[in-house]
C-alpha cells in the first residue's frame, strides 16, 4: 500500500532539509528521483542517498523562480527519467524576521516568488504531463504559519497561505484527469534554515513554547506523511493539508 515502486518523483528544494529526507524516503519506496535545488551543493548527497537505495537519481540545478527554469526541469525529467508521477514543491523559506510595518517591498516579493511562484510554475509545467496521463500526485509543502497569523514572518505566511490555496484549487480542478495534489504542512521543524533559533542559548523554547509536545520538529519526521499522500495509501485524498506540528495548531 505505501510503495512506490516504479514510480518517477520530482522534489525540489532536495539539497539539504525536509526534500533530503523525502527524496530518500522515496528512493527506499521504491521512486526514481530528479533532484532540483538553486545550486549543486548538496545535491549530490542526496544523490547519493538515492543511488545506495538502488534508485535512479537526477540532479538538476534550477532557479525556480525563472519559470522558464521551472518548465525545463520538468521536461529534463520526464525525458531522462521516462515520465513522472510524484511531484513535491518543497523549495522555499524565508531569511528574515521583520514586523510588516518594517517589511520592504523588495523582501515581500523575494519571498512570494520562492515560496509561491516557483510552486505556481512547476505545477503548471507539472500538471499537462500528469492530467495528460491521468494519473499522478502533487504534494506542496506549506507551513503552519499559512494556517493562522505569522507575527515577522508576514510574507512567509501569506506565501504559504497561498500555497494552500492553490493546492485546494488544483485538487478540484484535476480531480477528474485522475492526479491528486495535497499540503504537507509542517509546525516548527529544525532545519538549516531555522538553525539560528534552535540553536540559541535556550534551545528555541520561546519559538515552541506553544508546541504540547514540547520540543521542536526533526525533518524525517516529515518522511512518513510524504510517502503516504505519495502513495495507494492515500489513493481517496486530494486538496487536503496534512499538519505535522506536534500538536501546535491543536489550540
Amino acid at each position: 500500500m505505501f510503495s512506490l515502486d516504479g514510480k518517477k518523483a520530482l522534489v525540489t528544494g532536495a539539497s539539504r532539509g525536509i526534500g533530503r529526507v523525502i527524496a530518500a524516503a522515496y528512493a527506499r519506496a521504491g521512486a526514481d528521483v530528479a533532484l532540483v535545488a538553486r545550486s549543486a551543493d548538496g545535491l549530490e548527497e542526496t544523490a547519493r542517498e538515492v543511488r545506495d537505495a538502488g534508485r535512479k537519481a537526477l540532479v538538476l540545478p534550477a532557479d525556480l523562480t525563472s519559470q522558464s527554469e521551472a518548465t525545463g526541469v520538468v521536461e529534463e525529467t520526464v525525458a531522462r527519467l521516462g515520465g513522472v508521477d510524484i511531484v513535491v514543491n518543497n523549495a522555499g523559506g524565508s531569511s528574515f524576521m521583520v514586523p510588516v510595518n518594517d517589511l520592504r517591498l523588495s523582501g515581500w516579493e523575494k519571498v512570494l516568488r520562492l515560496n509561491l511562484d516557483a510552486t505556481l510554475y512547476v505545477c503548471q509545467a507539472a500538471g499537462k504531463h500528469l492530467t495528460g496521463q491521468g494519473s499522478g500526485t502533487v504534494i506542496n509543502i506549506a507551513s503552519v504559519a499559512g494556517l493562522g497569523a505569522a507575527p515577522f514572518l508576514g510574507a512567509y505566511g501569506v506565501a504559504k497561505a497561498g500555497v494552500v490555496s492553490l493546492t485546494k484549487t488544483l485538487a478540484v480542478e484535476w480531480a477528474a484527469s485522475g492526479v491528486r495534489v495535497n499540503a504537507l504542512c509542517p509546525g516548527w521543524t529544525a532545519t538549516d534554515l531555522n538553525r539560528n533559533l534552535w540553536e540559541s542559548p535556550d534551545g528555541g523554547k520561546a519559538t515552541i513554547a506553544n508546541v504540547p509536545m514540547a520540543r521542536w520538529g526533526r525533518a524525517d519526521e516529515m518522511a512518513g506523511p510524504a510517502v503516504f499522500l505519495a502513495s495507494d495509501a492515500a489513493s481517496y485524498m486530494t486538496g487536503q493539508v496534512l499538519i505535522i506540528d506536534g500538536g501546535l495548531t491543536a489550540w
